[in-house]
C-alpha cells in the first residue's frame, strides 16, 4: 500500500470515528451544562470550596470566579514546582528555578502546556501528577465553562444571567472530561502506553552501554492531555516517544482524542440554541478549514524534492518511522488547528511550507474546531464578525441567533480577535529587536525568524507546540512567554464574557425575510472567507519573512 493511500484511510477512519461520537457526545454535553440536578460527589466538592451552586452570575461575576480560580492554580503551581526538592517521589530532582516555575506554572494553567525544560529529567511524580496532570483537567474545565457560558447568552434573553461558574467547572471535570479521560488511558495503556510509578532504572541499548529512564503516570495523563487540548509530554520527546504514544494505533487514537470534544461542542451548541441547524454550520465551518489544512499538510509533506525525499518517501526528517509521513502530518494538522500543542514530530524539520501551515492554523486562533471551549468561542466571535461585515454590504444591522449585532457587541468582538496577534507579534518584533534572544537562536535567516515567531505564536494563542532549534529555556523567554500565556489566555476570556452578558440582556428578534440565514452554507462559505481573511491580512507580512520565504527558497 502507498504511503499517501495509507494517509488517506487515516483520515477516513478518523472521520468516520468522529462522526460516530458526534451527536451521542455533543447532546450529553448540553445535558450536562443544562441539568439543574447535582451529583453527591459534586455537592462534596462545593461545600469544601464553599460555593454555592445554584446561584445564577453575570458576567462580572462568572469572569471573577474564572480569574481567581486560575490565579490561585498559577500560586499553588508555582509553589509545588519550588518545593519539589524537599517532596516525596522527586525522583533525586530539584526544585525548579524562579523563572521556569513560573513560565510552567502559567503555561498549564492557561491551558497551553508549554515546556521549556526535559520533562523526564526535571519533573518528580507529585509534580507531574498533582500538579500538572489536574491542571490539565480543570485548565480544560475551565474553557468549557468560557464557551458555555457565551452560548447561554445566545440562548437566553432579557436576563444578564450566565449560570454558575463553580457549577459549571465542576460538572465539565466530573461527568465529561474525568470519564473519557479514564476510558482513554485504559486504551492507550492497552496500546502499549506505560502506566507506573516506578523510579529510575538504566535500559541498555542495541550498541551498547545504558540510558537512565523513569518511569510514571504516562498514559493517564496523555490521555487528558490530548483530551483536553493541553499538549505538555511527560517525555522531553512528546509524543513522539514511544513510552507515551507507541504505534500508528495510538498515534490515530490520540488525534481522536483531541478533536473529539473541539467537534462535538457544535452539537452542544446548536442543541442549547435551540437549533441544530446552526451547530452543523459551524461544523461544517471547521471540517472545512480541517480537511484543507490535513490535505495541504499531506501533499507538502509527501512532495518529492530530490533523491533523499524519493528514497524515504516523502519528507521523513524529523519525523518517526512508526507515523511515517501521513500520521506524523494528520498530527501536526490537529494539533495546531486546537489548543494542544503535543508533537509526534519535529514542526521545526518540517518543509518551509509544513512549517507555515502549522503556524498559520494556530493564527487563525485555533478554531478548527480549536480548543475545549477555546475552539467554539473563538469561532462564535469570528461568526459575529462575519454576520457584521454581511449587514454592511447589504445595509441592514445585523444579528445572529436572534441577537442584533450593536456598537457594544462588535468592539467586544474586534477586541477578542486583535489581543493575540499584537501579543504574538509584538513580542517576536521585541525578541528580534534585542541581542540577548538572539542568542538562543541555532539558525539565521527565514527559518531562525520562523523559530521565534513559532514561539510566540504558540504562546499567545495557548498551543504550546515549539518549532525546536530555540532554546527557550532563559530568562527572556520564559518570562515573556509565561505573560503571553497568561495574556492570551484570559483576555480574551473578558470580552467574551462581556459579550455574553450583553447578548443574553437583548430581546430576542423575530426572524423576518430580510434575516441573514446563518444555519446555511453560503453563511459557512462567508465564516471561512472571514478567517482566512483576517488572519491572512494580520499574519502575512510576518509569514512572508519567514516560513514563505524559506519555503520559496528550498
Amino acid at each position: 500500500m502507498s504511503p499517501v493511500l495509507a494517509g488517506v484511510l487515516q483520515l477516513l477512519a478518523l472521520s468516520a470515528a468522529l462522526a460516530l461520537a458526534y451527536r451521542p457526545l455533543g447532546d450529553f454535553m448540553a445535558g450536562v451544562y443544562s441539568c439543574d440536578k447535582h451529583l453527591r460527589v459534586e455537592k462534596w466538592i462545593y461545600r469544601a470550596i464553599g460555593a454555592d451552586p445554584s446561584t445564577e452570575m453575570r458576567w462580572p461575576a462568572y469572569l471573577r470566579g474564572v480569574l481567581a480560580f486560575s490565579a490561585a492554580g498559577v500560586l499553588f503551581l508555582y509553589l509545588l514546582q519550588r518545593i519539589q526538592g524537599a517532596l516525596p517521589g522527586s525522583l533525586g530532582f530539584s526544585s525548579i528555578d524562579p523563572d521556569q516555575a513560573f513560565n510552567t506554572a502559567a503555561s498549564f494553567v492557561a491551558n497551553t502546556n508549554w515546556q521549556s525544560y526535559y520533562g523526564e529529567q526535571a519533573m518528580g511524580h507529585v509534580v507531574q501528577t498533582g500538579g500538572l496532570a489536574v491542571q490539565n483537567f480543570v485548565s480544560a474545565a475551565v474553557g468549557l465553562a468560557v464557551a458555555v457560558a457565551l452560548v447561554r447568552g445566545f440562548a437566553r434573553s432579557r436576563t444578564g444571567e450566565l449560570g454558575n461558574f463553580w457549577s459549571d467547572l465542576v460538572r465539565g471535570t466530573v461527568r465529561i472530561l474525568l470519564p473519557i479521560a479514564v476510558i482513554g488511558a485504559i486504551v492507550l495503556v492497552a496500546c502499549g502506553a506505560i502506566q507506573n510509578f516506578s523510579g529510575i532504572h538504566g535500559v541498555g541499548q542495541f550498541s551498547g552501554g545504558a540510558q537512565q529512564w523513569n518511569g510514571g503516570a504516562v498514559a493517564s495523563q496523555e490521555a487528558i492531555k490530548e483530551l483536553g487540548t493541553n499538549g505538555g509530554g511527560y517525555f522531553n520527546a512528546n509524543s513522539a516517544h514511544p513510552f507515551e504514544n507507541p504505534n500508528g494505533v495510538s498515534n490515530l487514537f490520540e488525534v481522536f482524542l483531541i478533536l473529539v470534544i473541539p467537534f462535538a461542542l457544535t452539537r452542544t451548541f446548536g442543541t442549547m440554541v435551540g437549533s441544530v441547524r446552526q451547530g452543523y454550520a459551524i461544523l461544517g465551518t471547521m471540517v472545512s478549514i480541517w480537511i484543507g489544512f490535513t490535505a495541504l499538510m499531506m501533499w507538502t509533506e509527501f512532495h518529492h524534492g530530490g533523491p533523499a525525499f524519493d528514497l524515504a518517501g516523502g519528507a521523513m526528517e524529523g519525523k518517526e518511522t512508526r507515523f511515517g509521513v501521513a500520521g506524523s502530518s494528520i498530527f501536526a494538522v490537529a494539533t495546531t488547528l486546537t489548543s494542544t500543542g503535543a508533537v509526534n514530530s519535529f514542526h521545526s524539520s518540517f518543509t518551509g511550507f509544513g512549517g507555515g501551515l502549522t503556524m498559520l492554523g494556530m493564527q487563525l486562533g485555533e478554531i478548527a474546531p480549536g480548543g475545549v471551549g477555546s475552539g467554539l468561542y473563538g469561532m462564535l466571535i469570528m461568526a459575529v464578525i462575519a454576520v457584521f461585515l454581511a449587514g454592511l454590504m447589504v445595509g441592514r444591522t445585523p444579528e445572529y441567533l436572534g441577537k442584533k449585532i450593536g456598537t457594544r457587541e462588535i468592539k467586544f468582538a474586534a477586541c477578542y480577535i486583535l489581543i493575540t496577534p499584537a501579543l504574538a507579534l509584538g513580542f517576536t518584533a521585541a525578541a528580534m529587536a534585542l541581542p540577548t534572544p538572539g542568542h538562543s537562536m541555532t539558525n539565521s535567516g527565514a527559518h531562525g525568524f520562523s523559530e521565534i515567531l513559532y514561539a510566540y505564536t504558540s504562546g499567545a494563542n495557548n498551543n504550546g507546540s515549539a518549532f525546536a532549534g530555540l532554546n527557550a529555556d532563559t530568562q527572556w523567554f520564559n518570562s515573556t512567554i509565561g505573560l503571553a500565556m497568561l495574556l492570551g489566555r484570559f483576555l480574551p476570556m473578558v470580552f467574551v464574557l462581556a459579550l455574553a452578558g450583553s447578548l443574553a440582556e437583548q430581546k430576542a428578534v423575530p426572524v423576518t425575510a430580510g434575516t441573514l440565514g446563518t444555519h446555511k452554507p453560503l453563511f459557512a462559505g462567508l465564516l471561512v472567507g472571514t478567517i482566512v481573511i483576517v488572519a491572512g491580512l494580520t499574519y502575512f507580512p510576518a509569514l512572508a519573512l519567514g516560513p514563505l520565504a524559506e519555503g520559496l527558497a528550498s
